[in-house]
């Protein structure tokens, strides 16, 4: 069984959801050797959060960060305001997406359906840069 574990840092991107499957698949150049296991993939950040969804129309992503904004927006009569307005409907947010998302691998590749992507979920204006940590299990072509 291998166990390969990677921290990639994800350049600056606005306010929205971003796909980045291609950072990932990068960092992880041993997944083609991987014939079945586990990518498990977690930010380290709690204003920013990962998820999978549809990576085909760019209408999804823009519609998930309206739907966001509106459940948590930015006008309300939060607490916690000393990072700025766009703190804490961030921290909401992540809350509600999550801080990681695992999936299985099958013959070196990441078992995503047809329409499927990661995203790396922006929930501040500029949030600067994100960190991922990346940890791949399993057994490879070699082990069997």
């Amino acid at each position: 069984m291998a166990w390969i574990q990677r921290t990639i840092q994800l350049t600056a991107r606005p306010q929205g959801f971003h796909p980045v499957n291609r950072e990932v698949l990068a960092a992880l150049p041993e997944l083609a050797q991987i014939d079945v296991g586990l990518l498990h993939v977690f930010i380290q950040h709690t204003s920013a959060s990962v998820t999978i969804n549809e990576n085909a129309d760019p209408d999804v992503p823009a519609d998930l960060e309206a739907s966001f904004s509106a459940i948590a927006p930015e006008h309300f009569p939060y607490r916690h305001t000393i990072e700025g307005p766009d703190d804490m409907p961030a921290h909401v947010k992540a809350a509600m997406i999550g801080s990681s998302v695992t999936i299985p691998v099958a013959d070196g590749s990441l078992c995503l359906g047809t329409w499927q992507g990661i995203f790396l979920c922006e929930h501040r204006r500029s949030g600067g840069r994100r960190r991922l940590v990346l940890t791949l299990w399993g057994e490879s072509k070699s082990d069997g």
